[in-house]
């Protein structure tokens, strides 16, 4: 995902499908990113911590959210702030369009590809 400079659009930005139940779509610029991700009902985001601040903003759906030991049933215009290094989680029971500020730009959403907590477990 390259670093944008000036103006754009919403529906330029790439589509990258995660797994069959995530997408998300990249805006990043030198010192913050946005992720909007499209996220069906079943999706999970498993426990994870990062070292980049995270500030979380429900468009439309549900999200049962856990932020370190706090959990919340969050919905459409509630929001959060995830500090640097605190684990948190997602389950996600309906349709959902989440929007996430990262800082600084996380590098690997950048480079492409799934999370690995996003990542469903292979069945053997």
């Amino acid at each position: 995902m390259p670093v944008l400079k000036g103006f754009g659009s919403y529906a330029d930005l790439p589509a990258e499908k995660i797994n069959d139940k995530i997408t998300r779509r990249v805006m990043a610029g030198e010192q913050g990113m946005i992720v909007w991700w499209d996220i069906k009902a079943g999706g999970h985001a498993a426990a994870h911590s990062h070292p980049h601040e995270q500030l979380v903003w429900m468009v439309t759906g549900r999200m049962d959210f856990r932020i370190g030991e706090q959990k919340m049933s969050m919905g459409p215009g509630d929001v959060a702030v995830i500090p640097g290094g605190v684990e948190h989680e997602g389950f996600f029971p309906e349709d959902t369009l989440v929007m996430d500020i990262f800082a600084p730009p996380r590098q690997d959403f950048l480079d492409g590809g799934p999370p690995p907590y996003m990542v469903p477990p292979k069945k053997d």
